[in-house]
């Protein structure tokens, strides 16, 4: 990455859990990677996703999310990180831009400051409506168990 932004390529970064990937986040991270030449997505393990949102979750071990994340286009490279919040992996990744959906606002993003404190932007991207992890998790459940 440091090659690259040596280079003039703009580093994009975005996080989150990715579990059950959907529309939105396909959507989400296509528009992410238009902002600039490398999109680098950090996931949340599976212990901090738990920690983050409850028992049952993540549905997609790490390993798994990080695996189809990887093989979209729009993006480059997967970290997994521990942490609740990646303000350690924004530092040492030290992006030109951070990104979050917009179910964000810019106050709110963690490691908004120090990257504009490099000179770096932070954008809140669109919210795709109805395109949510916890709204596909619910629909599955209202189904039931299938019977053959």
């Amino acid at each position: 990455m440091r090659e690259a932004q040596a280079a003039g390529r703009r580093v994009v970064f975005t996080n989150g859990c990715f579990d059950l990937l959907h529309r939105g986040h396909v959507r989400y991270l296509e528009q992410a990677r238009a902002l600039g030449d490398l999109l680098v997505v950090a996931i949340n393990s599976d212990t901090s996703v738990r920690k983050l949102k409850g028992r049952g979750r993540p549905v997609v071990p790490a390993e798994e999310r990080a695996e189809v994340l990887a093989s979209l286009a729009a993006v480059d490279l997967v970290l997994v990180f521990e942490e609740l919040d990646p303000a350690r992996v924004i530092r040492i990744v030290r992006p030109d831009v951070l990104v979050k959906g917009g179910d964000w606002a810019i106050s709110q993003i963690v490691g908004a400051e120090f990257v504009r404190s490099r000179g770096g932007t932070v954008r809140s991207l669109p919210y795709v409506d109805g395109a949510s992890t916890t709204s596909l998790i619910r629909r599955i459940q209202a189904r039931g168990t299938p019977r053959d």
